[in-house]
């Protein structure tokens, strides 16, 4: 073989080596036994062996010119950065035969335009990012919800005079608001500004800014209003700001992971793959929050943030609430954005009405429903924050207290009654339905 030859062969063969070392690499990280590759589970509780895509889906998939799938993911958005970083540097795609990249953006937004353009076919994005999507017929489909009710803040100097968001009422000149524009930020505090009487462009004036800058506290800004873990830090590490105002009385927050419908169409194993990942990255963490925290700190996007901060975002988005959380409930969290959906269209930040309907129709729940059939977990009825008797009414704000980061620290204690269909075994115990 001459040299010409055995460099093409080389290069022919990269993607074939590439997803055999992803393989080799992931079974050793995730240390998945000979007794458990027969017939078994992993320590954390996933079901083994590994089912794996079939070829002709892997053959779609490079006709396509979408092998490796490119995933987006938010570097600062804490829940959604640790699954996903998780299933990446813990091979989970690569256990089922699915070669898969992730890319880091600073915001949902900033994904949305490489999913709109068909660079890339899995993404992650909150509730307003989502609902643009939905508004201009991007197709996609939301198969698992990521960080439940992540905290987002008003956040103001240490020193100001502002003591509650119902002080910006009436400032002259108008209060300067940094956010990050078309954000679930902003979605929050459209809601807020609206419940509390709250003038847009008249009381306060929003300023397009990232969440990097936000940190700072820039100065001639009143408040920034961002998501965790960014008011946390300012809190607890800066100490250069205060919480006035938070998002859970005015929006029941959901992010989304989501994949071009063509994936759902044409390669459903696939689908299943990162539904399943999903769960099996969800387990992992709670078992391994610590080692969590150690993939994270690797990568380059969150050099900046303490593995302490780390830390806490982990056990408050990841391991808070039931692992069942992650189950797409869509008809719930339609009703929840139906009211931000009216004053969208309102103030013409959207092109056309949307309703439940529209967010329900965007939600596919089979794959996650098989997910859960592997793990003998029961479909809850409603999402796990929510305690028996709530209240409150999804599309009628402000809510009712419900579990959230500020008002609770301990993890809901998984399984209980009524949580699962058959045995289940994790961390070394074996749970009875």
């Amino acid at each position: 073989m001459n040299k010409g030859e055995s460099m093409r062969r080389s290069v022919l063969l990269s993607p074939m080596r590439r997803q055999l070392i992803a393989t080799v690499a992931a079974a050793m990280l995730l240390g998945v036994t000979g007794a458990q590759a027969a017939g078994g589970a992993t320590e954390w509780g996933w079901p083994t062996p590994y089912e794996k895509v079939s070829d002709e889906s892997v053959k779609w998939l490079k006709n396509k010119g979408w092998w490796p799938i490119q995933v987006a993911f938010q570097a600062p958005w804490s829940g959604q950065n640790t699954v996903n970083i998780v299933m990446n540097r813990m091979g989970l795609l690569a256990q089922r035969g699915v070669d898969a990249k992730w890319t880091a953006f600073a915001s949902g937004p900033a994904i949305n335009e490489v999913l709109i353009s068909g660079r890339y076919q899995v993404g992650n994005g909150g509730n307003f990012p989502f609902t643009t999507l939905v508004d201009r017929n991007i197709p996609v489909k939301a198969i698992a919800i990521v960080s439940p009710n992540l905290l987002h803040a008003l956040v103001v100097p240490k020193d100001s005079p502002i003591k509650s968001i119902k002080d910006l009422k009436g400032q002259k000149p108008p209060a300067t608001i940094g956010l990050v524009t078309g954000s679930s930020a902003e979605f929050y505090f459209q809601m807020s500004a609206q419940i509390n009487g709250i003038k847009i462009g008249e009381d306060v004036i929003l300023k397009n800014m990232p969440p990097g800058e936000q940190m700072s506290m820039p100065r001639g800004i009143t408040g920034v209003v961002s998501w965790d873990p960014s008011p946390t830090m300012m809190v607890e590490e800066r100490k250069n700001g205060r919480i006035v105002d938070s998002i859970f009385p005015y929006n029941i927050y959901e992010g989304q992971f989501y994949l071009r419908n063509e994936l759902i169409d044409n390669v459903p194993d696939v689908v299943q793959a990162f539904s399943d990942a999903f769960a099996e990255a969800t387990l992992w963490t709670r078992l391994n929050p610590e080692k969590a925290v150690a993939l994270m700190v690797e990568d380059p996007n969150l050099k900046n943030y303490s593995k302490e901060i780390l830390l806490q975002q982990v056990k408050a988005y990841n391991n808070l609430y039931k692992p069942t959380h992650i189950f797409p409930h869509g008809e719930f969290y339609g009703k929840v954005n139906e009211p931000i959906f009216k004053w969208l269209f309102a103030a013409n930040r959207i092109t056309r009405p949307l309703g439940a309907a529209d967010f329900t129709a965007a939600v596919d729940d089979r794959f996650m429903r098989k997910t859960f059939g592997k793990l003998g977990w029961a479909i809850p009825k409603e999402p796990p924050f929510l305690a028996p008797g709530w209240t409150g009414k999804p599309d009628q704000p402000p809510y009712p207290d419900y579990l959230n980061v500020l008002n609770s620290k301990d993890p809901q204690p998984f399984p209980g009654m009524g949580d699962l269909t058959m045995p289940w075994t994790f961390g070394g115990r074996t749970h009875q339905p």
